[in-house]
C-alpha cells in the first residue's frame, strides 16, 4: 500500500511540474532576437517622442464618407509639457449653412454630427494604438502574443505581429528597420464596441533630415460605416 501511495505521489508531483513547464512555455521559448528587436522598438519610440517635443508641425485631417469628402481640417501641432499633443486650428470659422428648408437643414446637421462623432471615436481608439505603449508591448511579449517574421521586399526590416494587444482578437503589425532602428509602418486590425464593427488603421513613418522619426500619414477605416479619416503631417519646424 505504501509503495502505491509513493508512486501516486511521484506521479502527481511529476504532473504538476510538467504542467508548470507547459504553461510557462510562452515566456521561456521566446526567441532572443525577438526580445532584442522589441527592446530596440521601445528605445526608438522613447527617443523619437523626446525629440519630437522640440518640433511643431501642420496636421491635415480629411474625413470621407462612402468615398465622398465631408470635412477637411488643418492644425498646428506641438507636444505639451504633459507629453500629449496640443492642437491649434488653422482654419477660419465655418459660417456656411446647409441649403434647403428647416427640416432638410436639421437632417443634414444630424447626419453631420453622427459621422463626426463616429470619426472622433475612431480617432480616440487609434490613439490607444499609436504610438504603441511600451508596457503593453512587454506584457504581450510575456504572454507569448508576439511573433516575428521577415519582410521579403526589405531584407533590413522585420515584422512583429502582436495579437490581443488592446482587445481580444485584435492584431497589430510593426514593420521595423533593424539597421536604422526605426519604425516604418504600423498596421492594426481592431474594432469599435462590437467585433463586427471593424476598424483598420495604417500608419506610415518618415524620418526628418537629421531629426526624429515621425508619423507622416495615418489612415483609419471604419469598415461598417464606410467612414475614412486620413491624416497627413508636414512642415516640421524646430522650436
Amino acid at each position: 500500500m505504501s509503495n502505491t501511495r509513493t508512486l501516486g505521489s511521484i506521479l502527481l508531483v511529476t504532473f504538476v511540474l510538467l504542467a508548470a513547464v507547459i504553461f510557462n512555455l510562452p515566456v521561456k521559448a521566446q526567441n532572443p532576437e525577438l526580445q532584442q528587436r522589441l527592446a530596440e522598438v521601445k528605445q526608438s519610440m522613447a527617443q523619437n517622442k523626446q525629440a519630437l517635443a522640440q518640433y511643431t508641425w501642420v496636421e491635415q485631417v480629411i474625413i470621407s464618407l462612402k468615398g465622398e469628402q465631408k470635412k477637411q481640417e488643418h492644425f498646428q501641432v506641438r507636444v505639451g509639457p504633459d507629453g500629449k499633443q496640443q492642437k491649434t486650428s488653422l482654419d477660419p470659422p465655418a459660417n456656411a449653412q446647409p441649403e434647403g428648408g428647416r427640416l432638410k437643414k436639421r437632417i443634414v446637421e444630424k447626419k453631420k454630427e453622427e459621422y463626426k462623432d463616429y470619426a472622433d471615436q475612431m480617432k480616440a481608439l487609434a490613439q490607444q494604438y499609436v504610438p504603441p505603449d511600451k508596457d503593453m508591448l512587454q506584457q504581450a511579449f510575456q504572454q507569448g502574443n508576439i511573433t516575428m517574421g521577415s519582410v521579403p521586399e526589405n531584407p533590413n526590416a522585420v515584422k512583429l505581429v502582436i495579437k490581443n494587444y488592446l482587445k481580444q482578437g485584435d492584431s497589430m503589425t510593426l514593420t521595423f528597420n533593424k539597421a536604422q532602428k526605426e519604425l516604418l509602418q504600423v498596421q492594426i486590425a481592431s474594432y469599435m464596441d462590437d467585433p463586427k464593427d471593424a476598424m483598420n488603421l495604417t500608419v506610415q513613418f518618415s524620418k526628418l533630415p537629421n531629426g526624429p522619426n515621425h508619423v507622416s500619414s495615418m489612415v483609419i477605416d471604419g469598415v461598417s460605416k464606410q467612414l475614412n479619416v486620413a491624416t497627413q503631417n508636414s512642415n516640421y519646424q524646430h522650436l
